[in-house]
């Protein structure tokens, strides 16, 4: 696609500053929603150490990357059971699955430095990973509906559906009809316009006791200061030390728990850098290299940890942000990336986006998972269909991934994106073979 600011490329200070807020509002609710889900208690993981722990894990994988892949590293939805498990554990237990799980990133970085990657585009050609990607986008659309239906409360909303679809459409009309700025800054637009008119209906259903219109949580500014220092994993790993462990037996325990993941989530790791080489037209599998990417990711996910118990992965909702606005700028990323950190010890700004109704969220989603999917199909435009062949690898891949198979092997699930990509994989290994003659044609 073409591109209003290259990777490479510096948009003025002040924009810039816009752009990268952008960016946070984009990663931010899944960031800190993961704490939660993993440990609802908070006695180990909080959402300003989590928001702090994405910070400096993406500016690690910036640096690993050579700053040319313009992506975001927020926590991972993949590791929520795990990280569940090693609650028990405490702090130490949290810190070293995510260590062994970032072990296990490295060592296939190191595989592939010494293997190259030329692999990966022959395992992975357009008819494999273009219905993956299309299905990372059409896999959270569930997310996205039950957020619109404000889902969590219990009960249907048709006011919170409303206020969904206006922050959309105020998104479509930003990226569409606006000016230039405007179509840089869609999502700021529509999440802020949409939550200025849900505040008004809040206001208005409390003076009329209507709960049906409280729909901005105000509850989430009760009690709070101004500058917060967040529970940092390490602070609380060298307080407990192995307290919480009994034997070495724990240890085998807490890797069991994450490794397994790690070797999932590598799926759609390619994916996603499949995906965002697409939007940036640039192959990131051989430049900076998967090796590169891998290690970002990997040790982004230690780091991430070390500071907020999370480990992390590359966010589709910020390959989506990229993909709508075309700003691929690193710079934009960083500036991110350290307003994560900042933002950490600033309790206003952590209590203004847990008070954002779900519904917003799941409105501007709407686009953002949306370009996912389109840009998987994108990927597929020149894909022979009419050829069985092709078709069903396609098939093998689409028909499980939005059935939702899953594979159960003792304590390690095999999602169904990676479940999917796998039969995908197969069935164009073993069922899509090329002779000599079709080759050159």
């Amino acid at each position: 696609m073409k591109l209003v600011y290259d990777v490479h490329q510096t948009p003025p200070l002040k924009k810039n500053l816009i752009y990268a807020f952008q960016q946070l509002l984009a990663i931010m609710a899944a960031t800190l929603l993961v704490p939660v889900l993993a440990d609802a208690s908070g006695v180990y993981l909080n959402q300003p150490a989590a928001l702090m722990g994405a910070g400096f894990g993406t500016l690690f994988y910036i640096f690993m990357t050579k700053k040319k892949s313009p992506v975001f590293l927020g926590s991972s939805f993949a590791f929520i059971s795990p990280l569940a498990g090693a609650c028990a554990f405490g702090f130490m237990g949290i810190f070293l699955g995510a260590l062994f799980a970032g072990l296990v990133y490295v060592a296939i970085a190191l595989v592939i430095r010494k293997t190259g990657s030329a692999w990966v585009n022959k395992l992975l050609p357009p008819v494999v990973i273009g219905p993956t990607v299309a299905l990372i986008g059409l896999s959270l659309c569930g997310s996205a509906v039950n957020n619109l239906n404000n889902t969590a409360a219990g009960t249907y909303s048709l006011v919170h559906i409303v206020i969904g679809v206006i922050a959309f459409l105020i998104t479509v009309y930003a990226s569409t009809k606006g000016s230039k700025g405007m179509k840089l800054i869609p999502f700021v637009i529509g999440i802020l316009g949409a939550y200025a008119i849900a505040l008004v209906l809040t206001f208005i259903g409390k003076a009329m006791n209507v709960a049906a219109l409280q729909i901005v949580n105000l509850a989430a500014f009760e009690g709070m200061g101004l500058i917060h220092v967040p529970s940092l994993n390490f602070v609380g790993m060298f307080k407990e030390g192995f307290s919480k462990f009994s034997s070495f037996g724990d240890v085998v325990s807490v890797f069991m728990l994450f490794a397994p993941v790690a070797f999932v989530v590598l799926a759609e790791h390619i994916a996603d850098h499949k995906n965002l080489s697409s939007i940036i037209n640039r192959d990131l599998i051989t430049d900076p290299g998967l090796d590169h990417t891998l290690l970002g990711d990997g040790i982004g996910s230690i780091i991430g940890s070390f500071f907020g118990g999370c480990p992390n992965t590359t966010y589709g909702e910020s390959v989506g942000c990229v993909a709508i606005t075309g700003n691929a700028s690193i710079s934009t990323i960083a500036i991110a990336a350290i307003y994560c950190i900042i933002l950490s010890f600033f309790d206003p700004f952590v209590a203004f986006v847990n008070s954002i109704p779900s519904c917003i969220t799941g409105g501007v989603c709407i686009a953002l998972y949306g370009f996912i999917a389109v840009s998987g199909l994108k990927m597929v435009q020149h894909v022979d269909l009419n050829d069985n062949r092709n078709l069903f690898v396609v098939a093998a891949i689409l028909v499980p991934g939005i059935g939702g198979l899953t594979l159960n092997l003792g304590p390690v699930t095999i999602s169904s994106i990676a479940t999917a990509l796998i039969l995908g994989i197969i069935v164009n290994v073993v069922f899509n073979k090329r002779t000599g003659e079709e080759k050159a044609e």
